[in-house]
């Protein structure tokens, strides 16, 4: 028992992650680095601040160091007692009879200091520099900016200044800058949320112009999108207007192509109806005539004369079947070379000379129009293309064929040849009731008809006109109409080459 290998299993596409809307993106992109602005700048200035304010200190210290007057056996509160210092300042001495502290009480009374805290003072008085600037804690009285200096006896002593003013201040000032930037922060956020709001309300109106064009259905039927974004949002001044513009011109082209894409698929119907009628009647026929054939010869108690009339009758009927098949032919034929064209096939190129072409399709339109009054006017000089002079025939056949059959006996037709500048051009002018104004714009389309009747007299298959759009584009050139009542005017313009070719 043979198994079958399986392929691998298909994998499934990772889902999206979910990502913040673009409005909420603009707003934290924008509140982030408003926020890292305004903290550089606290941070900043709380530290220029804080430098101030030490520099101050630092001259209140040296102020008050200046102020005091040693005695040799003296206490730290004897001296602030004796000067006028300010409240807080703080005095530790080291004399002979050894280490002594105090400091200024919000009473402006000097509180001594017992030897162990003088001893805690001097411990946490923290690195001091070369200057003799140092910080230390006092317990129960909190930090201090202290300044130690020598004296001349050889002891020390050390003024100090509360630093609570400072740190309550830089405390108030970062504070009061906190609450502010994140109060400012608020009011940017929601200032900005609006701003954002109204500058990507076209983007919104964009996208639900979009999603309603997509909810409609548009694989089938005559579909036309009326859906389109306002004018005031499509302004294209502005990069958002221009996506708005930009869809709105999408929008257009989509529902004419839709529109062309419906007129093609009526035209199509209406060809394969015609079709169908002109491939009918001729089977219908080819069928019956030979039925008809096979029944007469088939008579086994047939006389004679019978057999010979059967024998005529059955003539007849295959000249029938003959002209059916030839009708058939024609408009497969037709068909044929309108694919072949589209493949950029079916022609031979040649010199052409595009007066003769003109000459001989006006003689052959005089024997199939004799009701018709046929002219033709080209020069003596023979105006020559590159092309296929078969298919230029059939253009001009066409032409002419077409005046024929959609005007009344006793129109004029002209047929005139010329050069104008670089290109060869065919007229075929008749002074006819002209072409309809509804089906001007598409007499040049496939399946496209003057006479909306299945008559082959004037109905046709709607496919000369094409075929003659074909053959000229393929030469590189144009076929165009001007028609209003009484003037019509066909113009084939392909480019002309020298009638010598050595003067090329």
């Amino acid at each position: 028992m043979s198994s079958v290998s399986e392929g691998p299993a298909p994998q499934r596409r990772p889902r999206a992650a979910h990502r913040w809307s673009l409005q909420t993106r603009l707003i934290i992109a924008v509140v982030s680095l408003v926020a890292l602005i305004l903290v550089a700048i606290g941070f900043a200035t709380g530290t220029i601040l804080r430098s101030i304010m030490i520099e101050n200190l630092d001259a209140q210290v040296t102020s008050a160091s200046e102020r005091v007057h040693l005695a040799p056996t003296g206490t730290a509160a004897d001296v602030l007692n004796e000067g006028r210092q300010e409240v807080g300042t703080l005095l530790i001495i080291q004399n002979l009879s050894g280490f002594t502290g105090a400091y200024v009480g919000e009473d402006e009374a000097a509180v001594a200091l017992s030897d162990d805290e003088v001893r805690g003072v001097i411990s946490s008085i923290r690195t001091v520099d070369r200057l003799g600037w140092g910080d230390a804690t006092v317990e129960g009285a909190g930090d201090y900016r202290v300044r130690v200096q020598g004296t001349v006896s050889g002891g020390t002593f050390a003024v100090g200044m509360p630093t609570s003013e400072l740190t309550s201040t830089i405390a108030q000032i970062l504070t009061t800058v906190t609450l502010l930037t994140l109060g400012g922060l608020f009011v940017l956020a929601s200032v900005i949320a609006v701003v954002i709001q109204q500058a990507l309300k076209p983007l919104r109106v964009v996208a639900d112009t979009a999603a309603r064009v997509a909810s409609q259905p548009l694989d089938s039927g005559d579909v036309s999108i009326t859906e389109r974004v306002p004018d005031a949002e499509a302004d294209a001044s502005d990069e958002i207007g221009r996506v708005g513009a930009a869809l709105n011109t999408l929008l257009d082209h989509v529902d004419t192509s839709l529109a062309a894409r419906q007129r093609n698929e009526e035209r199509m119907r209406a060809f394969v109806a015609d079709a169908s009628h002109e491939l009918r009647t001729p089977l219908a026929a080819i069928r019956g005539y030979s039925e008809l054939s096979l029944r007469s010869l088939q008579r086994s108690d047939a006389t004679v004369d019978q057999r010979l009339a059967a024998t005529e009758q059955s003539e007849q009927g295959l000249e029938r079947i003959q002209a059916a098949s030839l009708r058939m032919t024609t408009l497969v034929e037709d068909l044929l070379l309108l694919a072949r064209l589209d493949e950029g096939k079916e022609l031979v190129y040649g010199a052409v000379d595009l007066s003769r072409i003109a000459v001989d399709a006006v003689a052959d339109a005089q024997v199939a129009g004799r009701g018709h009054a046929w002219h033709v006017e080209v020069g003596e000089d023979p105006v020559v293309v590159a092309g296929d002079g078969a298919r230029l025939h059939q253009v001009a056949a066409n032409l002419l064929t077409n005046a024929r059959v959609h005007t009344p006996a006793g129109t004029q037709v002209t047929a005139t040849v010329a050069l104008d500048g670089g290109d060869a051009v065919l007229r075929v002018h008749d002074d006819g009731p002209g072409i309809d104004p509804t089906i001007a714009d598409e007499l040049f389309e496939r399946f496209s008809r003057a006479d909306s009747s299945r008559a082959r007299q004037t109905g046709g298959t709607g496919l000369g006109l094409s075929i003659a759009k074909a053959i000229v584009s393929a030469h590189h050139g144009t076929i165009t109409v001007d028609s209003r009542p009484g003037s019509t005017t066909f113009e084939v313009r392909l480019p002309a080459r020298p009638a010598d070719p050595a003067s090329a």
